[in-house]
């Protein structure tokens, strides 16, 4: 059926398909846009088509386009399949080499959809200005699919709301112009499995001066001190900053609220008018004096209602506040412990159950859920940040977050939280530390302290006063996703690094907290997520991420608490417990979410160890304990967690914990403890004081001082792990040949948790990469990536391979996932070791299984994950910096060995934990005297405490033996060999060289 049929038919039309619109007699014709009968092709940029997209492979629908009898416009619709877990869903794209289509005469655009009644969300999007379908201004609307059998779903464009989740660009002007047009896109819902028909995609309607005009206001909140004035614009805005046509009025009045006309403020009303001609961007004022009646009171609210006649009015009516003013907890003077106390007796359940909330940014999609919630917390995911991705739109950001909390009756600032895991890694630009696995390898506490102060300035410039970081697990098993997370596989190398806490909180007591350039740090994963078996996870396609820690209470206690223990110490302000499960022999309760351990958070954790922070749950953790959701909340709060991650379901979550304890399910004491814990740091944070951001050291971020301290991370963190023929360091004077597909590309050196959670390949931030930081030094450097280029005439080749970037369970082995390097690295190493002396550095987040190319190799490089500054790699290459890391985990020979660790009955490794070369030019000389002599040297240090000589005397006794062994590792020279570097990090100096002097006698 032909479209002229189907507009000519329209009372038959209307009779089979009662949902039909009618088209108003003065309405232009509608103008098709997508009829599905094969006009427009399943294709991409640049060119014109229907393309699918997803959060991973499994994500994207299927599309086709079928032949239907019942078609309401044609005889083909638009049909589709799809499963998708993150989500998903498809696009028509206008073609980027034609001009943008203009549909500002238009009143919506409108479609047929098949409904299926199962009740899901669908976001329809349009695409507004910029360069191409790809680089436009997203705006967002949304239908349900609650009816059965086709329906036209009728969309006005001024129902299209701005998208501040997303935006590819960073958005253009924020006005939904209409008048360059790229096309649209349909999100489909995630979590089931579905089927739609879509069919006759049009522009209907007429447009109204309504739909080109629209009334704003300056900030929907504006505080105000008892007796001050608030001053609210209100600001004329219009597509393409034409002057309306017709005249504007706004009808302004004061009333409702919490705030008592004529005693708290002087009631206004009135009327402003913008007449026809008025150009884009005038403002009038209104002005609303507040009284001063000299009593303590706490904040009070004054709506201001805004009537707009010919124009669209705002989302929302503004509010004044009258600040809280005069109540003891506002009493900068008062000890933080009274401050707290007087805040809470004030506080309704209700308010406290939202302080234990929180929720991830992108889900308040309507931000009077802040106030509306009590919300404590707001929080940024991995990729989840603000458009444009720069510090002024992340400051601007929470600043509007932390506005919204003015209209609560206390004001209680929320806590925004970030994963900045290795850097302000969310954040375009930041300054990206090496992944913790490389800091371990640096054995350099003072400069791990140095760069968690170097992240905690970058962060709190941004307004963020709370980093999900550092991770204290102790990784056992290299098939774990999340292995480079870890500082390394020994708890005594994890509480060496752990100077990162005052790098990012200052002074243990917490006396630093408030200022510009700190931040509250958190301990995670507590405990024992990084000794979950292989195969144990539950997790989807996890294989040990997520899964069981089988230990006896001694393995406990000194392999996953100590890490914890001297946390506390150390004054961590908070801890996240693990998605893991604990199974403790002995104590009958089998394996059991970490995140339901009473025993362990409030019995260890605070009681014996005496933590005085707040427990924050991890993503969505609640939702993977037993029971309804109920019982999963008294089983969390009851085990001990004082703020609950609930990133998409804060609503529910808030409200069930207030009907629990109204229920008397949950004790009012416990929510007590829970809020009081996080009041004391927010107070100690001083967010009461400066709840928005100091945004004076932003201008440090990314800076070169920050990058100096990440390229030196970088050198100190690469471990040396063969060097036959003294091939390293290179000389400026040869020609070097660089090949292999991780030596141009800072995504991948990166490694996850870069710009978004899995972090991905290529040039995703500013920095240097590996080749790029070989060139910066001078270096005769060709580059063929394949190496495909011919190999003839160089005098040496750097092979840079590895790994692709991933996080968490994603990264597991077994998930798609190996410890092999890749064919093409394979073909890069053999091709070029065959035709020169070849140094093949390893860039990854684990050791990977090279053995079998061992002997055909004269260097190897354990890189880790290096960040973003590559020019520190290269200055260990070509000797600027010697080489001085030490292996932070076993290197295995096969994964047959794993798990394999230092202390192991059986320990045969490729090469032993502590393993590294050096290229010092000054190294030490002699044999079994000199080691002799070490050990009485390092008996005498042990004695009189000098930590720093019995380190550099354990150390000249490794340089020995490491010189004598060679590539000769057998297990006689592994395992007391890597003994020795766990007794250096236990201080146990004497005994440390004695097990050298073994492995000496050995090799």
């Amino acid at each position: 059926m032909r479209r002229t049929a189907l507009l000519a038919s329209a009372a038959l039309l209307a009779g089979l398909l009662p949902w039909a619109t009618a088209q108003a007699a003065d309405d232009p014709p509608p103008v098709p846009v997508d009829r599905f009968e094969g006009e427009v092709p399943f294709a991409s940029q640049p060119a014109e088509g229907i393309f699918t997209w997803g959060g991973d492979t499994d994500d994207p629908p299927a599309l086709r386009l079928d032949a239907r009898t019942d078609a309401p416009e044609g005889a083909e619709v638009l049909t589709g399949t799809y499963d998708i877990s993150g989500y998903g869903g498809f696009t028509h794209d206008y073609a980027a080499a034609g001009p943008a289509h203009d549909w500002s005469a238009h009143r919506g655009i409108r479609f047929w959809w098949d409904g299926q009644d199962n009740g899901g969300k669908i976001a329809f999007e349009i695409k507004d200005g910029g360069a191409n379908g790809e680089a436009s201004e997203l705006w967002t609307a949304s239908f349900t699919d609650d009816f059965t059998g086709w329906k036209q779903i009728e969309i006005p464009f001024g129902d299209f709301a701005y998208r501040t989740d997303y935006q590819p660009v960073g958005g253009i002007d924020h006005v939904l112009g209409l008048t360059g047009m790229w096309g649209y896109a349909v999100t489909l819902p995630a979590g089931a499995k579905g089927r739609f028909a879509m069919d006759g995609v049009e522009l209907y309607g007429r447009a109204d001066q309504s739909l080109r005009a629209s009334v704003t206001t300056d900030a929907a909140v504006h505080p105000v001190k008892e007796g001050g004035t608030a001053r609210i614009e209100v600001a004329l805005a219009t597509t393409g900053s034409a002057p309306v046509d017709q005249p504007v009025t706004v009808r302004y009045e004061t009333g409702g609220g919490s705030a008592d006309p004529g005693k708290d403020y002087t009631p206004v009303s009135g009327t402003l008018t913008f007449p026809a001609g008025t150009a884009s961007g005038t403002t009038r004022t209104v002005e609303v004096p507040t009284r001063k009646d000299g009593t303590a009171e706490p904040a009070e609210t004054i709506p201001l209602k805004l009537t707009v006649t010919g124009a669209k009015g705002p989302a929302e009516n503004p509010q004044i506040v009258i600040d809280a003013h005069g109540l003891p907890y506002l009493d900068t003077r008062l000890p933080v412990r009274k401050r707290v106390a007087d805040l809470l007796r004030r506080m309704s359940v209700q308010e406290k159950a939202g302080q234990m909330t929180q929720a991830e940014r992108g889900a308040v999609t309507a931000p009077g859920d802040i106030a509306g919630y009590a919300l404590g917390s707001l929080l940024s995911g991995g990729g989840s940040t603000p458009t444009p991705n720069t510090p002024e739109s992340w400051a601007k950001m929470i600043d509007a977050f932390q506005l919204r909390t003015r209209t609560t009756r206390y004001q209680i600032p929320l806590v925004y939280g970030v994963d900045a895991v290795h850097g302000h890694n969310n954040l375009s630009g930041a300054t990206v530390m090496p992944h913790n696995i490389g800091i371990g390898a640096t054995r350099d506490p003072r400069l791990a302290g140095r760069t968690g102060a170097v992240t905690a300035a970058e962060v709190r410039a941004t307004g963020i006063p709370w980093d999900f970081a550092p991770c204290l697990c102790v990784s056992r098993d290299e098939r774990w996703g999340r292995s480079y997370e870890a500082f390394g596989e020994d708890p005594a190398l994890v509480e060496s690094m752990e100077t990162v806490v005052q790098g990012l909180q200052g002074r243990a007591d917490g006396g630093d907290l408030d200022r510009g350039d700190k931040v509250l740090a958190t301990a995670k994963h507590y405990l024992g997520d990084g000794g979950t078996g292989y195969g144990s996870s539950t997790t989807g396609t996890y294989t040990t991420d997520q899964g069981v820690t089988k230990v006896t209470r001694e393995q406990l206690r000194d392999i996953h608490l100590a890490p914890f223990r001297t946390a506390v110490e150390r004054g961590v302000g908070t801890v996240m417990p693990s998605y893991s499960s604990l199974d403790i022999a002995g104590d009958g309760k089998g394996a059991v979410r970490m995140h339901a351990r009473g025993d362990m958070i409030d019995g260890v954790l605070k009681d014996r160890l005496g933590f005085d922070g707040f427990v924050v749950s991890d993503w969505n953790a609640i939702d993977q304990l037993p029971g309804d959701y109920a019982a999963r909340v008294r089983t969390a709060v009851g085990a001990g967690v004082d703020m609950m991650m609930v990133p998409y379901s804060y609503k529910e979550f808030t409200t069930t914990l207030t009907d629990e304890v109204k229920a008397g399910r949950i004790g009012e004491d416990r929510l007590d403890d829970a809020v009081s814990r996080i009041l004391t740091q927010k107070f100690r944070l001083g967010l009461f004081e400066h709840p928005y951001a100091d945004t004076s050291g932003a201008a440090a971020i990314g800076s070169a001082a920050h990058r100096a301290v990440a390229r030196r991370a970088a050198a100190e963190s690469q471990v040396l792990l063969k060097n036959e023929g003294a091939v390293l360091p290179l000389r400026k004077s040869e020609k070097v040949y660089v090949a292999g597909s991780n030596a141009d590309d800072i995504g991948n050196q990166s490694g996850g948790w870069t710009l978004t959670w899995q972090g991905s390949s290529g040039n995703i931030t500013r920095g240097t990469t590996i080749l790029q930081g070989m060139r910066e030094a001078g270096g005769d450097v060709t580059y063929s990536k394949d190496a495909s280029a011919p190999t003839d005439g160089y005098d040496a080749g750097v092979v840079v391979v590895g790994e692709t970037p991933y996080a968490e369970g994603v990264g597991d082995v077994g998930n798609g996932h190996d410890l092999q390097l890749s064919p093409a690295d394979k073909a890069a190493v053999d091709k070029v070791c065959a035709a020169m002396k070849c140094a093949v550095l390893v860039v990854s987040g684990r050791p990977q299984l090279i053995g079998d190319r061992l002997d055909g190799i004269d260097a190897l490089v354990a890189s880790w994950l290096p960040g973003t500054e590559g020019g520190g790699v290269a200055d260990v290459l070509y000797g600027k910096r010697p080489f001085t890391g030490q292996l932070p985990v076993t290197w295995p020979r096969s994964e047959a060995q794993l798990p394999i660790n230092v202390g192991d009955a059986s320990y045969d490794p490729q090469f032993p934990y502590g393993w590294g070369l050096t290229t010092l030019t000054h190294t030490p000389r002699g044999g079994a005297a000199a080691l002799r002599a070490l050990t009485a040297a390092a008996t005498a240090a042990e004695r009189a405490g000098a930590g720093r000589t019995g380190r550099e005397l354990v150390n000249r006794a490794r340089l020995l033996v490491q010189q004598k062994v060679g590539t000769r590792i057998t297990e006689a020279v592994a395992k007391p060999f890597a003994d020795a570097d766990h007794l250096l990090l236990t201080g146990r100096y004497a005994k440390a060289v004695e097990k050298l002097a073994e492995a000496y006698r050995a090799a």
